[in-house]
């Protein structure tokens, strides 16, 4: 089948704007996506005019992913229902490991809470949904953060404002940068009590049909110097792998 050759250019700048989220200007892209300006200027203008990209007209004009783009994808999220698919498999697993388990996705350099399932007799948590936490002291960012591919991840990273939340929170790019290969090396992530000093978090990755990584599954209790946080992790990771495949991950596809 013969492609429109306008067509694949739009989509692949629109690809490219969504991975900068600090924006890209007009240059970046046609150095990236080897077009010619002018080509690039059409396309990119009427983007802009459709709502699909935004524009930031200062000293040197960067684009990021529109207002319209965002409803499409939450469009086509919502048909896909995956929420449907992850919920009663969050109250099924709080049941089992008699703690609070969440569902959280990366919204920039924070994770945001999705799902939130609690068992019988709940601790008390101060994760809601709808909140927000940084991605670099959670369980659920950490995780998310490890399995992104390596731009995004590196974007991210770049762009953090480390806040020490407790005395155990990470501080710096390089403590992060190598605990991130020890959870792609583990499968899953601790929040050693770095968000709160009596809280602590085990999160795994969930991934979508096409290996990319969706969010994460956490499981949230009051630390407990007995816990074997490590066996917690294991068991973890092979619930978020199972909705994975719930979701459409074929088991041994690329992931980032």
């Amino acid at each position: 089948m013969k492609m429109n050759r306008t067509t694949q250019r739009t989509v692949e700048i629109l690809k490219l704007v969504s991975k900068n989220p600090d924006g890209i200007t007009l240059d970046d892209i046609c150095e990236k996506l080897e077009m010619p300006k002018t080509s690039a200027y059409d396309i990119v203008t009427t983007l802009v005019e459709m709502g699909m990209v935004n524009v930031d007209r200062g000293q040197c004009q960067r684009y990021t992913i529109g207002l319209t783009a965002y409803r499409i994808g939450v469009n086509y999220t919502n048909n896909l229902d995956f929420i449907g698919v992850i919920e009663p498999e969050l109250r099924q697993f709080a049941r089992e490991v008699g703690k609070t388990v969440f569902f959280g996705v990366r919204s920039d350099h924070d994770v945001v809470y999705i799902c939130k399932a609690e068992p019988e007799n709940p601790i008390i948590t101060t994760a809601q949904v709808g909140t927000k936490n940084p991605i670099y002291c959670t369980s659920l960012g950490k995780s998310i953060l490890a399995f992104t591919d390596e731009e995004t991840r590196r974007q991210v990273i770049s762009r953090l404002h480390f806040q020490k939340k407790t005395e155990r929170t990470i501080t710096d790019r390089v403590s992060l940068r190598r605990e991130l290969e020890e959870v792609r090396t583990k499968g899953y992530a601790l929040d050693a009590r770095e968000m709160e000093e009596h809280m602590e978090c085990v999160g795994a990755p969930v991934f979508g049909p096409d290996g990319s990584v969706l969010g994460s599954i956490s499981v949230s209790s009051l630390y407990q110097p007995t816990e074997d946080y490590d066996a917690l992790g294991v068991r973890v990771a092979g619930k978020a792998m199972e909705v994975s495949k719930l979701l459409g991950f074929i088991e041994g596809s690329d992931i980032s």
